[in-house]
Order: C-alpha cells, then structure tokens, then sequence
C-alpha cells in the first residue's frame, strides 16, 4: 500500500485526510486470436505472428487492480476488500476466465476489437470504475501476460 496526504477539497481548513492506494492482484486464464478479417494471411501473419494461429493461443494472465481512497478513521480501511473481490468476480473472472475472448466477449469478435492486452484493459476500465463504491477511485489497472511482459493503463484521457 502506498500513502498520499491530501487537503480534502471540501474542507476550508488544513486537516489532512490519509488516502491510500490499494491493490489487489488476481488470475484468469483466456485465449485469443490476432487477426483482421480485411487483411490478407500473410498481411495478419506479418503483423501479429503466431498470434494469428488459427486456433489462437492462451495466457495465465495476472490483473492488478489499484484504487484509492480515504483511510476510514473508524476501520482503518480504504477499501472494502470484500467489495473488491466481488466486483472483480463479476467483472473479469466470469466472463473472462477459461474463455476464448475473441467468442465469449462481443466486443473482441472478429471484426471488432483484437483483444491485446492493451485493449482488454480498456475494455476493463469503464467496468470496473463505474462499479466501485463512492469515494474510491480506479488509479490503474496492470495486466501480465506472462513474467516477461505486461501492459498498465491509467484509463482514458489520463497523462
């Protein structure tokens, strides 16, 4: 957990409220094929290589999910990690885990969306931050294909 101390913007004095980031790592493993039905094969093969196999291939992905907000005087909390792990259920490990995206999610069918890493993150985020509880926020979300490669994203219009 990392800690800011901010001046909360409704308050004229100078108390400081503790917020905290807080992130919770979890695990679905997925399928996915890179392929645009308007190129050629070899177009798709130049572009994506083995990752246009027919067949598609899979990861045991690793999300972690960053929100923040103010510590709870009372519980010692930012969030409610019960609250988390359910809304992370929801959201990505029953849709996502054991599935070939580009069938199980609309928006990655074949025509739409490649399902990359980068874009199943944004596809992530307006899920997830929409759902969280008021006074937390969605800072970031990282997803690791494997040990050597991972994408984070910050949500749109961010930096």
């Amino acid at each position: 957990m990392h800690f800011r101390w901010t001046q909360p913007a409704r308050s004229p004095t100078f108390r400081f409220m503790p917020r905290a980031l807080l992130t919770r790592k979890i695990g679905f493993s997925a399928a996915h094929r890179y392929w645009r039905p308007e190129w050629s094969e070899e177009r798709n093969r130049a572009v994506f290589g083995a990752c246009a196999n027919p067949h598609g291939h899979g990861h045991n992905y690793r999300l972690e999910v960053t929100v923040e907000a103010e510590i709870d005087p009372l519980t010692g909390f930012s969030a409610d990690l019960g609250f988390l792990d359910a809304l992370l259920l929801e959201h990505v490990v029953r849709p996502l885990d054991h599935q070939h995206l580009n069938h199980a999610v609309p928006e990655f069918a074949e025509g739409r969306l490649i399902p990359t890493t980068e874009n199943i993150l944004a596809w992530l985020w307006p899920r997830l931050a929409a759902s969280l509880p008021a006074g937390q926020t969605l800072r970031k979300l990282t997803l690791h294909e494997d040990d050597t490669f991972f994408v984070e994203y910050h949500g749109e219009g961010h930096g």
